[in-house]
């Protein structure tokens, strides 16, 4: 079973307002380099349980999506007490998943 949690934007809001760590992926489901990071995204959810892993579907949340100023996906967010602290675009490694939650 995935640790990821798939959210909209009242369930984002708790989990950020409430939590020490989260990290989210913005995506789209038809977006090649989103898909290929899912994998990624996914190990790190399994492998760092400190860490809420959340993933928005910028098609069906684009108002989360304008609200971080989310303008190209991937977009990977990391929020430490509520507010964010880390941000990249793009593919990237899986070792550079872990270093942003660092």
């Amino acid at each position: 079973m995935s640790n990821v949690l798939h959210v909209n934007s009242s369930e984002f809001n708790d989990i950020v307002a409430n939590n020490d760590l989260v990290f989210v992926d913005f995506f789209a489901t038809w977006c090649g380099p989103c898909k290929m990071l899912a994998p990624s995204v996914e190990k790190l959810a399994d492998e760092h349980p400190e860490a809420k892993v959340l993933k928005v579907d910028v098609d069906q949340e684009n108002a989360l999506a304008m609200q971080f100023g989310v303008q190209s996906i991937p977009t990977l967010i990391v929020f430490k007490n509520g507010q964010p602290v880390s941000r990249q675009m793009g593919f990237m490694p899986y070792e550079a998943l872990e270093d942003m939650l660092k």
